[in-house]
């Protein structure tokens, strides 16, 4: 379709390949025409150094690296391993709650539900039906398909702040069932414990932490894959366009409903298989893997990390969950111990100090990490433009380099 500026554009009459070939010429002309090349490099370049990293995290159980303060002790180590496992399956959760508040804008209180969901429905059909794991893994998703539908489809009757109420009684009600225990089936405040008869051999014991390990890793990959597709397809740009004005997609004949429930069905499916491997690598079932509090800390990961980047939910799930670990190791010791009152207090208190820095990201920090460090690489990209373009006798190519890195954080985000 032509549009006016096509039409109108001097341009176009002065080119004899027509319209597409004019289009070429002006984006070569225009000031950040030619980052097209530089944003492929760069994108090839983002892609072997995600291989690179996906390499070195296989090999990570084969070396002995210590991250003093970091890792309980070397990376081939039983708990090292179990809490990078640990890392990867909450980088990946909240990479789920990404799609829905980063793309499609559902601020839901409810996402443990489904989480929870595939935590104690694999445990009880692994309890009670003589299945082996893949297709009890199959029934739990079925059953967490039908379950998102049903609670999806009530949910975005309505928006804002009374959907995340909604969310949030449904993720009530399940943690209320779970704690009841109904006939013993989720063993109430004491949880479930996962029965290995019908197990593979290879996932069962400290001896194995490293296939564990490798299965977190490739859940992550698999689900930062599946996310990536799905924010970049018809429906994650609908999705985006909703989240911005839904009143305007409605104009174009489009249906949010529809597209809002496949992100939510999506995200609860994926959430809920992440469930399933934290059940194998916890080798039991928890009631706080159904609370509310995993919802709240899924949000805090993702607005640490930075809201709308898919870098940042991973970075904030990693980030939040070490910190998590190692602060409580942290307030036990004799150094905290030690102090005085006024500081040992809040310092022995994990939640104090995850608060406040939460407080802190929120006030100073309002892009999260990735949202800092894309400011100040823009900053620094600013800086050396107009360095160059003042070296150069004039301002063009500084303000070139600025529009190319602008379009290329934006992309890369």
């Amino acid at each position: 379709m032509t549009t006016d500026t096509d039409a109108t554009n001097p341009e176009t009459e002065l080119t004899a390949d027509g319209p597409a070939g004019t289009r070429r010429t002006a984006d070569a002309d225009r000031p950040g025409g030619s980052a097209r090349p530089r944003l492929t490099r760069r994108t090839a370049a983002g892609a072997a150094a995600g291989l690179a990293g996906i390499v070195l995290l296989v090999l990570l159980p084969l070396l002995n690296l210590s991250l003093p303060g970091v890792l309980p002790g070397p990376t081939y180590t039983p708990g090292s391993l179990q809490l990078l496992a640990m890392c990867m399956l909450m980088a990946a959760a909240a990479l789920t709650y990404h799609l829905l508040l980063g793309v499609a804008g559902l601020l839901s209180f409810g996402h443990a539900l489904y989480f929870g969901a595939g935590v104690y429905g694999l445990a009880i059909i692994l309890q009670n039906l003589d299945l082996p794991l893949l297709p009890a893994m199959g029934l739990t998703l079925l059953i967490v398909i039908v379950l998102a539908h049903v609670v999806g489809s009530i949910s975005l009757r309505v928006s804002g702040i009374p959907f995340a109420m909604v969310t949030l009684a449904f993720a009530q009600a399940g943690s209320v069932v779970v704690g009841r225990n109904p006939e013993g089936s989720t063993g109430g405040d004491e949880g479930l414990t996962l029965r290995t008869d019908n197990l593979p051999d290879f996932l069962v014991g400290v001896v194995n932490t490293r296939n564990l390990y490798w299965l977190a890793l490739a859940v992550l990959v698999g689900v930062f894959i599946v996310v990536t597709w799905v924010q970049s397809s018809r429906a994650g740009h609908v999705a985006a366009a909703v989240r911005e004005n839904e009143l305007r997609v409605r104009v174009l004949g489009l249906q949010p409903y529809l597209v809002k429930l496949l992100i939510f069905v999506v995200s609860a499916v994926l959430v809920s298989i992440i469930g399933m491997v934290f059940l194998l690598l916890q080798s039991g079932a928890v009631p706080r893997a159904i609370s509310a509090d995993l919802t709240i800390t899924l949000l805090v990961m993702v607005v640490l990390g930075g809201v709308g980047s898919r870098w940042g939910a991973v970075i904030g799930g990693v980030f939040y969950t070490i910190l998590d670990q190692r602060l409580t190791t942290l307030a036990n010791s004799d150094a905290i111990d030690a102090l005085p009152d006024i500081l040992r207090i809040p310092l022995s208190e994990p939640l104090f100090i995850l608060g406040t820095l939460f407080i802190l990201v929120v006030l100073f920090l309002p892009g999260g990490i990735t949202g800092t460090a894309q400011r100040l690489a823009q900053r620094r990209t600013r800086r050396g433009g107009e360095a160059g373009g003042s070296s150069a006798g004039g301002p063009a190519p500084g303000g070139q380099s600025t529009a190319s890195s602008r379009e290329i954080l934006e992309e890369s985000a």
